[in-house]
């Protein structure tokens, strides 16, 4: 019986255990290629960036370089932040003075992807289309 009770509290414990702190870095983007993402902080600090594979890719994109972005995750170390998972919406980016998220867009077969690359349909390269993060569903 002891030891179902201990058991017990420690999976309670381990339950109740936080983990990471989540945290918002904001920045300029920095997107070369051969090298990790990074942000560029007010302050000129360079935080490298990652994510899941999704998001490296998004990340890997050059078309965003120099964009004032803005991306929730948290921290691995002082200057490493891994992006939370694509499908939260994590990252947004500043244009025209409004954040945006990004998107992929193929003007030919009207499908939105959140990642860069081919079209799934008709394999034409998708454009960046940055869209207000309250309208995502739209076009």
């Amino acid at each position: 019986m002891r030891f179902c009770l201990c058991l017990l509290a420690l999976t309670a414990l381990a339950c109740a255990a936080e983990g990471p702190k989540s945290a918002t870095v904001r920045g300029k983007l920095i997107v070369r290629e051969g090298q990790p993402a990074a942000i560029e902080t007010p302050d000129h600090n360079l935080i490298k960036l990652d994510g899941d594979d999704s998001t490296r890719k998004v990340l890997s994109d050059p078309r965003l370089n120099g964009f004032e972005t803005q991306a929730k995750g948290h921290f691995t170390a002082p200057d490493r932040f891994v992006i939370d998972p694509i499908h939260t919406h994590a990252m947004l980016v500043n244009k025209g003075g409004h954040m945006k998220l990004v998107s992929y867009w193929c003007d030919v077969c009207t499908i939105r992807s959140y990642t860069p690359g081919p079209c799934v349909c008709c394999q034409k390269e998708t454009a960046l289309d940055l869209i207000d993060p309250d309208h995502q569903d739209h076009q």
